[in-house]
């Protein structure tokens, strides 16, 4: 009996010390680890801003988008991990007590200053673009240039909290000249989707934009002028009269002067002033020509002539002809490398019947090597007799760090490192099934690029179609339909 008395006050007096100590500990021990923690957790990953969240993404949720259900539709279910409220009957957006909890269950599918790693933003994002391979409300943003993507992914930086600001985004669209039409085609590459097609200019060839935008120049084949369109009505403001038939064409840096090739010999450039909106002169080149181009520095044009098989600079400020490369075969399209300080390196230059590409040094002004491309992959572009044309566009980067190839033969696009001319590798392009036939290729024909090279354009005139290439992983993430065959293809961008 003693030991059991004994022993219950033991445990009675264990219990009441650890009581006391856990008590102590409590007020006094836990304190610091506490209060560091919060601190660390405060400067790592800060609460993200609910206004923020209310004002400019919340609307998303509700927003009805092109060919999509809205996520509203589904995201009031109750099993759904990120679930939103119902709205209240007669209302067109949410409460404030709603958005508080909007907000809550938004939390819980975001990494606050990590959207790469925010399931908010990768499972509705296409599986082309980085996105989860599958999700039930579909491909709700084609890349991760989508404007309402990027919204959710500023407030998931931190937008509105101070961590950081939001970036201006540019103005960038695509324009696409479909050369057997009488249309041309504007895609916006934050969705990857025509937003708008200009009416009314036959056979168009080359397009070029005025510095600010607001004019886009575009030389017509049907009737041999050069159409001035307003950029956002699409419509034709002014017809000027050429020489003759025109091919391609090339605006001065500045955009005081349109130059358009005519494609007729003995070959000129037609000089248009775009204040008068006249022509105003016609500058000798060696033979009739197919494409003219400025040089970065905007100090030179360039043309190129398919009959002559030469390439012709013409110095603009005294504009003459300074001089010109021979070549044995006829010359097609062109792209220009640069040097630090922005003058012109190297021009790479298509040629008739050659599969690759010509380097010119410039300073050399001579063709200083000849790049074959793959013969693998191969079989394309004999039924669709394109055997003198075997490669056709090609481009640099604007960030200067990769040159662009297209090759019909391949039916695919080839990437080379720059300046050392590293092959790195190619995107397939679509094929065409003709029925009853085997397959045949999209015949590539230009090239274009988004302002920060992360997409390449390549329009494929065989298919009607535009495909976009991730640059990095060299897969087709996007194709866009567009009219009848597809050809000159030229980036705007808008600051």
């Amino acid at each position: 009996m003693m030991g059991t008395k004994r022993a219950t006050l033991l445990l009675v007096f264990c219990a009441a010390t650890a009581s006391s100590l856990y008590s102590a500990t409590k007020e006094l021990g836990t304190t610091a680890p506490q209060a560091e923690q919060a601190a660390s957790s405060s400067t790592q990953t800060p609460a993200l801003s609910f206004e923020f969240f209310k004002t400019k993404v919340q609307p998303i949720f509700l927003k009805n988008r092109a060919e999509h259900a809205r996520c509203y539709g589904c995201h009031i279910l109750s099993n759904r991990i990120f679930r939103l409220e119902p709205l209240s009957p007669g209302s067109t957006e949410w409460s404030d007590e709603q958005s508080q909890r909007n907000f809550q269950s938004a939390l819980e599918v975001v990494v606050p200053g990590d959207p790469a790693s925010s399931r908010l933003l990768l499972h509705p994002l296409s599986p082309e673009a980085g996105g989860d391979p599958f999700h039930s409300g579909g491909r709700q943003f084609a890349s991760q240039n989508d404007p309402d993507w990027l919204v959710i992914a500023e407030w998931v930086r931190g937008v509105g909290t101070g961590i950081s600001e939001p970036v201006p985004q540019p103005l960038t669209r695509i324009y696409v000249t479909n050369s057997a039409s009488d249309t041309i085609d504007v895609i916006d590459p934050a969705t990857n989707r025509v937003v708008q097609v200009i009416h009314g200019i036959e056979l168009p060839h080359g397009i070029a934009f005025s510095p600010d935008g607001t004019r886009i120049y575009v030389s017509n084949e049907a009737e041999s002028v050069l159409d001035v369109v307003d950029r956002k009505s699409g419509e034709i403001l002014r017809k000027i009269a050429l020489s003759d038939r025109p091919n391609n064409l090339a605006i001065t840096k500045d955009g005081s002067q349109v130059l358009v090739g005519i494609r007729r010999q003995p070959g000129v450039l037609d000089v248009i002033d775009t204040t008068s909106l006249q022509k105003v002169k016609s500058i000798p080149v060696d033979g009739a020509v197919h494409n003219v181009y400025v040089t970065p520095d905007g100090k030179y044009a360039v043309s190129g002539s398919i009959e002559n098989k030469a390439a012709t600079v013409i110095d603009l400020q005294s504009q003459q002809m300074a001089w010109e490369v021979k070549f044995n075969r006829p010359v097609r399209p062109m792209a220009f490398e640069t040097n630090p300080d922005g003058s012109t390196r190297r021009i790479f230059v298509q040629l008739s019947t050659f599969h690759g590409f010509a380097v010119v040094d410039f300073a050399k002004r001579a063709e200083v090597a000849r790049i074959k491309l793959p013969d693998q992959p191969g079989g394309f572009g004999i039924a669709e007799a394109r055997g003198g044309v075997p490669s056709h566009g090609i481009g640099v980067t604007p960030d200067g760090k990769s040159l662009w190839v297209n090759s019909t033969l391949s039916n695919a696009v080839f990437k080379y490192s720059l300046p050392d001319l590293k092959l790195i590798g190619h995107a397939a392009l679509p094929e065409v099934h003709p029925l009853g036939h085997a397959p045949t290729g999209a015949v590539p024909e230009w090239i274009a690029f988004t302002p920060d090279s992360k997409l390449v354009y390549v329009s494929d005139s065989a298919a009607r179609l535009v495909s976009v290439i991730d640059a990095e992983t060299l897969k087709e993430v996007a194709r866009i339909p567009v009219g009848e065959v597809p050809k000159r293809i030229k980036t705007l961008v808008l600051r």
